[in-house]
C-alpha cells in the first residue's frame, strides 16, 4: 500500500472515531462489554447474567438506554463464562458462551429473538394482570405463590370438581415451608382459620375460578398475556451477585449480614442454620437436633440481638433457638405442657430490644399467639389477643420497640396490635386500607413501624407515638409486598412475592424504583446493609436455592 494509502486510511479512521463520539468508546476497567440488540433495535433494561465455569456465583448487569451493558473488571475473572439474559417476550440467540481474559476488554455484541414461548417467562404478577375475573377471585391466588408458581395451576387441565375434591385439599395438607421438590405434610389444623362448610364455600369458589382459565377446557388460554415493561432509567444502574447453594432443597427465608460481613440464613424447609462467605460463596451448614420428630422441619424469622447472637423459631418443632456465632453453638427452649400442642408453630423471634428487660417475644401461628420468653429463667409467658373473638386471625410477625412493648400484624383481618410490655394491656389498630393483610416489618430508630400490605400492594407505616398511618402504593399492580425496611438515608425497601421486583421507595416524595432480578424469585425477607455507600440489598431466593445481592449504583 502506498504512503498516500495508509495517510487516507488513517484520516479515515479518525474520522470514523469521532463520528462515534465517546459512547462508541470502551467503558474504563470493563471486563466485558457490549450491545443488546433485537433486530435493528437496541434494548434498555435487558439484564445480562455471567457465571463463569465451575463456579456458583453469577454476576448481572442491565443494558441502559442505547442497549449497551458493562462488567467492571473486578467482578469477572479470567475465564469462561456462560452466558443469560432476562427480558420478558425474547430469548438469547447468541453467544452463549464468552471467554474474558486478564487486563483486556472482552467484547461481544448479544442478539436477542422474539421467544416461541411467553407463557414460560410470566411472573406470577403478570399471570394476574393477564387472566379475566375481579380482584377478589385473583386475590385467592395470592395463597399459592409462597409454594410455587402460578404457571402450574395455569397450564394444568384439572376441571372445577377436581380443584375441590383432590387438588385443593391436598394442598391445604402441606405446610408452607413445601416447596414441590419437598412437600412436607401439616400434622393439624391451625386453631383460627375456616372450618366445615366455610373453608368448602372458599374452596368451590377458588376451583370454579382455576377451571375458568386453566387448560380444561381450551387447547391454550382464551386471554392476551400482559407483560410488565422492562427496567429504566435508575433501575438499569445496578449490579446484582447471586450465590446458588449447595442443594436445591435449600430455602433461604431470612438473610442477613452481620457487622463481620458475613451473611447468615434461615432455611426454610430443612433443621439448619446456614452461613455464606460472600468473599468465597462457600457455605456452611449448622444442623439444628428435631425436638418434635415426626413434625415438619425448617425455620423462617432470623433476628440478632444487641450482642450479635441470632435468634428463630423452628417452626413446627414448636421451639425458640438461640446461635451465638462466636462459640457456633445453639440453645434451646422448646414448648411444653399445653402450649405445644399438634398445631404449635413459631416462625418469629423477635430479640431486638430484650437487652432492655431480658425478655424475647415470640408468636405461635398454631392459635394466633404470643410468647414472652424470660430469657434468665426460661419461663414463658402466653397472650392470646383474640381469644374468644369470631373469625379467622393469623399473627404473622412480631416487632418490638425501644422500650420492648411488641407490636404484632395479624395478616388475616388487617389490624395492628400492641402489648403493653408492664401491664400486658392489649390494644387493636385497623389499617386504613382494609383488609391489606400486614405480613412482615421492622421498627424504625424512631419507633415507626413499617411492614408490607401484602394484599393491598403497599408499605404501610404505623408510628407508634402519635399512632398514626401512613401509606404508598407499590407498584405495579400485584406487586404483593412482604417485608419492609427503612436505610440509613430514610428509604424504605421492599420486596414483591410475585414480581420478582425489588422496590426502592422514597417516602417524602413517593417516588420509586423498581429493579428486577435476573430471574424468578421467591421473595420474603428483605435485608439492607447500611455498611455500603450506596446501600447494598440481600434477598434469598425461596425457590432458587441461591442468595442474591443487589448493589444500586446511585
Amino acid at each position: 500500500m502506498s504512503r498516500l494509502c495508509l495517510i487516507a486510511s488513517f484520516l479515515c479512521l479518525a474520522v470514523m472515531q469521532l463520528i462515534a463520539g465517546p459512547s462508541a468508546a470502551q467503558p474504563a476497567g470493563a471486563a466485558l462489554t457490549g450491545k443488546v440488540i433485537a433486530g435493528e433495535a437496541a434494548l434498555e433494561g435487558v439484564l445480562v447474567s455471567a457465571k463463569r465455569n465451575g463456579s456458583t456465583i453469577t454476576v448481572t448487569v442491565v443494558s441502559d438506554k442505547d442497549g449497551r451493558y458493562s462488567f467492571p473488571a473486578a467482578r469477572l475473572e479470567p475465564g469462561t463464562y456462560s452466558l443469560r439474559i432476562r427480558a420478558v417476550g425474547y430469548d438469547l440467540e447468541g453467544p452463549a458462551q464468552i471467554s474474558v481474559a486478564a487486563d483486556k476488554t472482552t467484547t461481544a455484541d448479544l442478539t436477542l429473538q422474539k421467544t416461541q414461548d411467553l407463557a414460560s417467562q410470566l411472573t406470577n404478577a403478570e399471570w394476574l394482570a393477564s387472566m379475566p375475573g375481579t380482584d377478589a377471585q385473583k386475590g385467592q391466588l395470592l395463597n399459592c405463590v409462597g409454594c410455587h408458581t402460578l404457571s402450574r395451576p395455569l397450564t394444568s387441565k384439572y376441571s372445577a370438581d377436581e380443584f375441590l375434591n383432590i387438588v385443593l385439599p391436598r394442598m391445604q395438607g402441606y405446610v408452607n415451608q413445601s416447596i414441590p421438590s419437598h412437600p412436607q405434610l401439616r400434622r393439624a389444623e391451625r386453631l383460627r382459620e375456616e372450618r366445615g362448610d366455610q373453608r368448602v364455600q372458599v374452596y368451590r369458589g377458588a376451583a370454579e375460578y382455576l377451571a375458568s382459565v386453566n387448560l380444561s377446557s381450551q387447547p391454550t388460554w382464551n386471554f392476551e398475556f400482559k407483560t410488565l415493561p422492562r427496567p429504566t432509567g435508575a433501575a438499569t444502574r445496578v449490579i446484582y451477585t447471586e450465590y446458588d447453594l449447595p442443594r436445591e432443597t435449600i430455602e433461604p427465608h431470612d438473610v442477613i449480614v452481620d457487622k463481620s460481613g458475613t451473611v447468615w440464613f434461615s432455611s426454610f424447609g430443612e433443621q439448619n442454620l446456614g452461613r455464606l462467605d460472600p468473599k468465597s460463596g462457600k457455605v456452611t451448614e449448622f444442623p439444628i437436633p428435631e425436638h418434635k420428630p415426626g413434625f415438619p422441619t425448617g425455620l423462617l424469622g432470623l433476628r440478632p440481638d444487641a450482642d450479635g447472637n441470632l435468634w428463630f423459631g423452628n417452626m413446627y418443632q414448636a421451639t425458640i433457638a438461640k446461635f451465638d456465632p462466636k462459640t457456633e453453638s445453639f440453645k434451646y427452649w422448646p414448648l411444653e405442657g399445653e402450649e405445644n400442642i399438634d398445631a404449635a408453630q413459631i416462625n418469629m423471634v423477635s430479640p431486638q430490644s430484650s437487652a432492655i428487660d431480658g425478655k424475647v417475644w415470640a408468636q405461635n401461628n398454631g392459635f394466633a399467639g404470643i410468647h414472652r420468653l424470660d430469657v434468665a429463667t426460661g419461663k414463658l409467658e402466653t397472650f392470646e389477643p383474640f381469644k374468644g373473638a369470631s373469625g379467622p386471625h393469623n399473627i404473622y410477625d412480631v416487632i418490638p420497640d425501644s422500650r420492648n412493648n411488641v407490636y404484632f400484624t395479624d395478616f388475616r383481618q388487617g389490624q395492628i396490635g400492641r402489648i403493653d410490655a408492664r401491664s400486658g394491656q392489649i390494644k387493636l389498630y385497623e389499617t386504613p386500607t382494609p383488609n391489606s393483610a400486614p405480613r412482615r416489618g421492622s421498627m424504625d430508630a424512631q419507633d415507626r413501624l413499617w411492614f408490607g400490605e401484602y394484599r393491598a400492594d403497599r408499605i404501610a407505616m404505623f408510628d407508634t407515638k402519635s399512632e398514626q398511618f401512613g401509606e404508598w402504593q407499590i407498584p405495579p399492580k400485584w406487586s404483593s409486598p412482604y417485608d419492609v425496611v427503612l436505610d440509613k438515608n430514610g428509604e424504605a425497601w421492599t420486596g414483591s412475592m410475585s414480581s420478582d421486583q425489588v422496590t426502592r421507595l422514597n417516602p417524602a416524595t413517593g417516588a420509586t424504583i423498581n429493579y428486577l432480578l435476573p430471574r424468578s424469585t421467591n421473595i420474603r425477607r428483605v435485608f439492607v446493609d447500611n455498611s455500603t455507600s450506596p446501600v447494598s440489598f440481600w434477598v434469598g431466593n425461596n425457590h432458587g436455592a441461591s442468595i442474591v445481592k443487589l448493589e444500586p449504583l446511585e
